[in-house]
């Protein structure tokens, strides 16, 4: 199959041109969902399936809270379902002294 991305742009801080699609899968998929646009998750699920993408997302570490929102829409799966809002580090975590 065909590379899903040729436009690097949301792959910035690797070398796109080594970018292995199938090593890196989870990779790709959340930094898709993070920072790409709607046709960048178009193209992500019409490559990897819903099935794949449902499994890396509610297993990613990270997500903005507003893409949480959207991967949650897409995928439907509830929010509490998502590792990265079950384990959002809290901002209030501040020791008193």
């Amino acid at each position: 199959m065909e590379k899903p991305y040729s436009d690097p742009r949301i792959f910035w801080d690797v070398d796109f041109s080594e970018l292995n699609f199938e090593v890196y899968a989870s990779f790709v998929i959340s930094r898709v969902f993070e920072r790409g646009d709607v046709a960048d998750i178009r193209n992500c699920r019409r490559y990897y399936g819903d099935e794949k993408i449902s499994k890396v997302l509610l297993q990613v570490k990270y997500l903005p809270i507003h893409r949480i929102y959207l991967a949650s829409a897409v995928i439907a799966q509830p929010l509490t379902e998502f590792r990265c809002y079950t384990e959002r580090p809290s901002i209030n975590q501040h020791s008193t002294y």
